[in-house]
């Protein structure tokens, strides 16, 4: 099975952080750098769903 966390651009990675951190703060969950084990599971589908909308609003902007 194929690690689901490897970031295929290495340098892009600072940039995903702060898309996570900032998608987080938009959905009102308190993300921290680090660990966040404490999150439930709908906190932390939030900030993932929240960014798939962000991403594909971006792309969708991008082709107009």
């Amino acid at each position: 099975m194929a690690n689901s966390n490897k970031t295929l651009v290495p340098e892009a990675r600072e940039a995903l952080n702060r898309f996570k951190m900032e998608s987080a703060s938009e959905v009102g969950v308190n993300l921290k750098n680090g660990y966040n084990g404490d999150l439930t599971s709908k906190q932390a589908g939030s900030i993932g769903g929240h960014m798939v909308k962000k991403m594909i609003q971006s792309y969708e902007n991008g082709l107009k």
